[in-house]
């Protein structure tokens, strides 16, 4: 079917600012949308007040309004664009709620707009929960025993009725926003009135508990003829009872028999057609009972997601493009597949490897928030690895969110010694088995301590329902780590000897280098050269959709440890840009678009650029904003893999944010040159003692202060300035660890976190200055001109 020539005027509604649960995966799929709609000639009309985003930049859209994102300031817009179809399903919930509610006020169908990709009714039927429960049993897909409530004392009834635990989901919300579960009355009392007032709709389902059940997700897309395809599975890692949006992911589904997967494959079908959905995506979620295998629905979200952005970047297949095509009326045979430049878009991906999506969550920006994780997203960002099994995406995972971890453990990092969990008391049995049975952050890493510490595969699944297969994995490293140890050197001057299968196997399994050479007793450097003398090297492998069926036209990389490399580098000139990693309170999307502007750069000048980030959300992540990405941790290693592979003429690391910055020093100690702002000028920037002795000698004043690498050291210039003082680590990002300290015993108590993170590096110690104006001045130069 021909696109539709009887709409020209399309308005794109964006996601507004990032939040917990809508970060920059919706700037990713507006842009494409953009790129989409502008292919197929339609006079695009864009929405959003987001500034730091791509989709915002003059030239995305044929018109660009960075305005509020509510019914009275679209509907201006409305009048005076008069688009003639909205597109609300790349703006995340809030593209979609602000569709909703112009319907529902009339201004749709007032200035003749129609919705195209979902239609209202579509909306309606996914997000009203009432509806949606309605649909489905109309359809004979399995819901939990649930009720609507709009008011607490409805909901009270409805949970006596069902009987606890119950899980509140708000309708028309996002990120599990305002939703909890209740396991008493009086917890239930609290959470109804909060969930009632977060929904805009005022309307709460409240719904039996599956905790502990599997989470398994489908990415699905239809056109208008009908055509049905499956873009992925993905398996939540953690059961039900922690949000999607924070549990660890794995794609595709990694424990599901054939039969279990055609049943899913079914309900998907049936699910998206009687949503309505006839010309874009959608993301189903189920939940399994692991005992009996009866599947229920959880939610469809009638519109692309941070799951569909995973599922897009885990297949190659380019979702949010693809779906605003459908969604302007053209089918999936019609649609070409970027990716592989050959096929249609009516071509199910086919995935070789293991996808693995962890989260970043910031809490220690909140030192007194507990670190459990529930149905309410707290995540800020996501990372994702892919290896060529789940092993070796899970060390990669964890390498890539940042938080000082080279694999799942033996890096020198693990809070529990080796000698503890060998003979453990009844204290650290109980704080295991309890940090095994409560979601949180940290719980992966329990699982490897709960195993050394002796508890079996069946134990720790009965105390976390974390399925079996997935423990046995973690139990697998565990048993490499022992037979890795046993090479360990007697004394620092012997020889490294551990043999070639076994170091190979290690590697293929995700080990580090540095995980390697802790094990072993010797320096990441030294492993790094007898590793490469005995020739266990990476090779690059291909995300192309199809695994190899067809040559991909824009094909990106991951590393692993095979014999074939398929990554090709050309001996044009090359420029590598190094990305921002995953989100976290202060490095967001302003990042990623820096990382964009730099790579369209290099394009202009004829310079090949190459994108190494591990950010699924990203735009910077596209198939098509680089010559070559590659899907890596942003570790020394990793890079310089790389970099033995592409041999840029250097990298570019002033774009990514604190991430690049923090390795930039030892990549140029390995050969590789900085380009741009040079380390030695970056080094005295966020160094704070060489700051404050370049401010002596331009004599440029400054607050009276000091710096110290030790407590005692950071007292005394405390009581010589005097308090309050301001404090600040070297090397840190959106004033991370920053505080206003008030007296010794603070003083103590901060300095002891910051030297234990960072032993050598200084503290810098301020007065803090009261009532004084703050200004920012941003400043561009070529070492001449500034």
């Amino acid at each position: 079917m021909p696109k539709r020539t009887d709409i020209k005027r399309i308005l794109m509604i964006g996601s507004g600012p990032i939040v917990i649960g809508q970060a920059c995966e919706f700037d990713y799929s507006g842009s494409q949308a953009c790129k989409a709609l502008r292919e197929e000639g339609y006079f695009t009309i864009l929405v959003n007040s987001n500034p730091a985003t791509i989709m915002t930049d003059p030239g995305m859209a044929d018109v660009t309004y960075i305005e509020p994102l509510t019914v009275e300031s679209v509907t201006e817009i409305v009048k005076k664009e008069r688009p003639d179809a909205i597109l609300p399903t790349l703006g995340g919930q809030t593209g979609l709620n602000l569709a909703f509610f112009l319907m529902k006020e009339g201004i749709l169908e007032k200035y003749g707009v129609e919705s195209i990709g979902a239609s209202v009714d579509a909306i309606s039927r996914a997000e009203d929960r009432e509806l949606f429960k309605k649909a489905m049993i109309e359809i004979g897909v399995g819901v939990p025993a649930s009720d609507i409530a709009t008011s607490v004392e409805e909901g009270m009834k409805i949970a006596d009725r069902i009987g606890f635990p119950v899980i509140l989901r708000p309708a028309y919300c996002l990120g599990g926003f305002g939703g909890a579960t209740a396991y008493n009355r009086s917890e239930l009392q609290d959470f109804l009135a909060k969930a009632i007032e977060m929904s805009p709709v005022g309307q709460v389902l409240v719904e039996q508990s599956v905790l502990g059940w599997k989470e398994i997700e489908f990415e699905v897309m239809r056109d208008c003829a009908d055509n049905v395809i499956m873009i992925t599975s993905m398996e939540n890692v953690d059961p039900m009872g922690v949000h999607t949006g924070d549990s660890m992911v794995v794609a595709p589904s990694q424990t599901l028999t054939a039969p279990e997967y055609a049943d899913f494959v079914n309900l998907s079908k049936r699910i998206i057609r009687k949503i309505g959905i006839t010309g874009g995506g959608a993301n189903i979620q189920f939940a399994q009972n692991p005992d009996d295998g009866r599947i229920v629905i959880i939610e469809v979200n009638p519109r692309l997601s941070r799951s569909s952005a995973l599922a897009s970047k885990a297949t190659g297949f380019p979702i949010a493009r693809v779906a605003t095509k459908l969604a302007v009326g053209l089918t999936l045979p019609e649609v070409m597949n970027q990716v592989t430049g050959r096929t249609s878009a009516f071509f199910e991906p086919a995935v070789d490897y293991c996808v693995f999506k962890i989260c970043r969550f910031t809490f220690e920006k909140f030192p007194q928030a507990e670190r459990v994780i529930n149905t309410s997203m707290k995540a800020v960002g996501e990372a994702m690895a892919i290896g060529r099994n789940f092993r070796e995406a899970l060390q990669k995972g964890i390498r890539s969110i940042e938080i000082g971890r080279y694999g799942l453990g033996s890096d020198g990092k693990d809070k529990i010694s080796d000698a503890e969990l060998a003979r453990p008391n009844e204290n650290l049995v109980r704080g295991i088995k309890d940090k095994l049975r409560v979601p949180n952050d940290e719980r992966i890493f329990y699982i490897r301590y709960a195993l050394k510490m002796g508890l079996s595969v069946d134990e720790i699944y009965e105390l976390s329902r974390i399925d079996r297969w997935f423990v046995d994995n973690v139990k697998q490293l565990v048993e490499m780590e022992d037979r890795i140890r046993r090479h360990r050197r007697p004394s620092p001057s012997d020889p490294i000897s551990i043999p070639k299968d076994l170091l190979l196997k290690a590697k293929k399994d995700g080990f580090s280098d540095r995980q390697l050479a802790f094990l072993l007793g010797t320096t990441e450097r030294k492993l790094r050269t007898y590793r490469k003398k005995l020739g266990i090297v990476p090779t690059f492998k291909l995300v192309d959709t199809c695994a190899g069926e067809f040559a991909a036209a824009r094909p990106y990389y991951y590393s692993t440890y095979e014999t074939m490399d398929e990554s090709a580098p050309s001996d044009r000139k090359k420029v590598m840009i190094l990305g921002g990693g995953p989100n976290r309170i202060g490095q967001g999307v302003e990042f990623d678009y820096c990382c964009c502007h730099a790579s369209y750069a290099l394009k202009e000048e004829g310079i090949e650029s190459i994108m190494v980030n591990c950010n699924p959300e990203t735009v910077s992540t596209d198939y098509d904003t680089s010559d070559k990405l590659y899907f890596e941790p942003l570790t020394v290693e990793d890079v310089m893999n790389i970099v033995d592979v592409e041999r840029p003429i250097g990298a570019i690391v002033q774009f990514g944010g604190q991430t690049p910055l923090n390795i930039c020093r030892d990549l140029e100690k390995y050969g590789l040159e900085i380009l741009g702002t040079s380390t030695k000028s970056i080094d005295v920037a966020e160094d704070r003692e060489k700051f404050r002795r370049l401010l002596i000698e331009m004599k440029l004043p400054q607050p009276e202060n000091g710096t110290a690498t030790s407590v005692e050291g950071a007292i005394k210039v405390a009581n010589r300035i005097g308090y309050p003082v301001v404090v600040r680590p070297s090397y840190v990002l959106g004033g991370r660890a920053m505080e206003i300290v008030y007296d010794d015993d603070a003083m103590k108590d901060f300095a002891s976190r910051a030297v234990e993170a960072a032993p050598d590096a200084p503290i810098l110690i301020d007065k803090f200055l009261e009532d004084a104006i703050e200004v920012d001045v941003d400043a561009v130069c070529d070492e001449e001109t500034c």
